[in-house]
């Protein structure tokens, strides 16, 4: 359980305490006095300390101030004779956990004791979770060496403290949201919430619903008030994904959500605050989005107040080799293998290979070969990457007459979408289709996307 001191000056109290408290896990040291116990304090720190208030030799509360200024984390629990309870209160002000009333109630004890542990325990353990949150979205962890990437590094580390609104761009599966992740967990609201949104996987009104929530009976099958990303990422961040994907009378919403920083639920008529922080993310063309319409331009201009450009893997194949230990070393541990690395063979194939599905693609390809290879290094035979034209035209895709026309629409999407690496706004395109409608065709075909 830990180290724990128990300060009491009577003898067959004090023995009774240590022995009791040595039975529940704790090592435990037992001082007579003030004096004797300053000692111990000073020789140590301890899990737990159990103290009378009223000391021959001094003061409790002094050895309370003493105890929570060397170790703040210590549990401190104040045991007080009738009459000594406003010194009690004043302990607890102080910082000790608890108090006890003498004659102690053994049990009673042992459960506050428990009980403080416990707590401190899981307070350990948020601070820990949030420290492997930083630490799995620091800047270093967006791995790439090539100039193209230093560049992001920069910007990245330069925004991240401020309350600026961002805007990422590039393909599907160059890794904006880990852009935005860095972004949030590195800012001053890192403690706040972080919350997601993908815009092209929801209609309309479920979009308007999702992001302001709605009022009971705003709509059919609004059978109870909802809050909204808006107000869930109040004093953090809202990360909005697929944002050409908006339509233009949400857009609207939005933009003064940026600039006056309140909204109203679907169907309510209050005014609701927010602090909110935003990072939009779009895998399209902005500037052709914004061209034809589909896009405000007040909205874009209020959104790129920065901008972070993230570029294609063709563009930086200098990375390839870099991301490729990172990803053989990240699975092999994932997936308990002794994997000594990749031979010459195979990562010549990889860095000639085009990547439509940019970093998404090769973590899939080696997190595949990682589980799939018999060998201690990973071998041109496990890989599973063929060679592709981005543009391919899916009328090549082998599909053949006499299937029943269900079928044939779900290879086509199948084929499209791997021959342009899952990036569905370019699929959706293609196939002369709406995102939305794709999106809904996904679900109703059970295809499992990869971006």
């Amino acid at each position: 359980m830990g180290d724990m001191l128990v300060i009491e000056d009577d003898r067959n109290a004090r023995i009774g305490l240590k022995r009791a408290f040595e039975k529940e896990g704790f090592k435990v040291d037992a001082a007579a006095s003030a004096a004797e116990a300053m000692a111990f304090i000073e020789s140590g720190l301890y899990d737990a300390v159990l103290s009378d208030i009223v000391l021959p030799d001094g003061d409790g509360l002094e050895l309370l101030k003493t105890v929570k200024e060397s170790s703040p984390d210590t549990i401190v629990v104040m045991m007080t004779a009738f009459g000594s309870v406003k010194r009690a209160v004043k302990a607890m002000k102080i910082g000790a956990y608890d108090f006890i009333e003498k004659p102690v109630d053994l049990e009673k004890l042992r459960l506050v004791i428990r009980r403080a542990i416990s707590e401190r325990s899981v307070r350990e353990e948020n601070v820990r979770l949030k420290r492997e949150l930083k630490k799995q979205y620091r800047f270093d962890n967006i791995v790439g060496q090539s100039e193209a990437m230093q560049k992001v590094y920069r910007l990245v580390e330069q925004v991240a403290p401020t309350k600026a609104t961002v805007l990422i761009l590039g393909e599907s599966g160059t890794g904006k949201e880990l852009v935005a992740n860095a972004l949030h967990y590195n800012s001053q609201r890192a403690d706040g919430p972080f919350i997601k949104v993908n815009c092209a996987s929801l209609t309309e009104t479920l979009l308007e619903s999702e992001l302001f929530g709605h009022e009971k009976g705003s709509f059919t099958g609004a059978f109870s008030q909802r809050k909204g990303r808006f107000e869930l990422a109040n004093g953090g961040t809202l990360f909005i994904d697929e944002l050409s994907e908006i339509p233009r009378t949400t857009q609207v919403k939005l933009l003064r959500v940026l600039q006056e920083h309140e909204f109203e639920r679907v169907g309510g008529n209050e005014t609701i605050p927010v602090d909110v922080r935003i990072i939009a993310a779009t895998n399209a063309d902005i500037a052709d989005e914004v061209a034809s319409g589909k896009v405000r331009e007040d909205l874009y201009y209020r959104l790129k107040v920065v901008t972070i450009d993230l570029p294609p893997l063709r563009d930086r194949k200098e990375d390839i080799p870099l991301l490729v230990n990172y990803f053989v070393d990240l699975f092999a541990r994932k997936n308990g293998k002794e994997i000594a690395g990749i031979d010459g063979g195979a990562m010549e194939a990889m860095t000639r290979h085009s990547w439509p599905g940019n970093v998404r693609e090769l973590e899939h390809c080696i997190e595949n070969a990682v589980v799939m290879t018999r060998d201690s290094r990973i071998k041109i035979e496990d890989l599973s990457i063929v060679p592709k034209e981005a543009g391919r035209d899916p009328a090549e895709s082998g599909i053949t007459a006499g299937k029943p026309i269900r079928d044939v629409e779900r290879e086509l999407i199948l084929k499209t979408l791997e021959s342009l690496g899952w990036n569905k706004t370019k699929a959706a395109k293609v196939l002369g289709i709406g995102a939305r409608t794709l999106y809904r065709k996904l679900k109703e075909y059970g295809i499992e996307g990869r971006g």
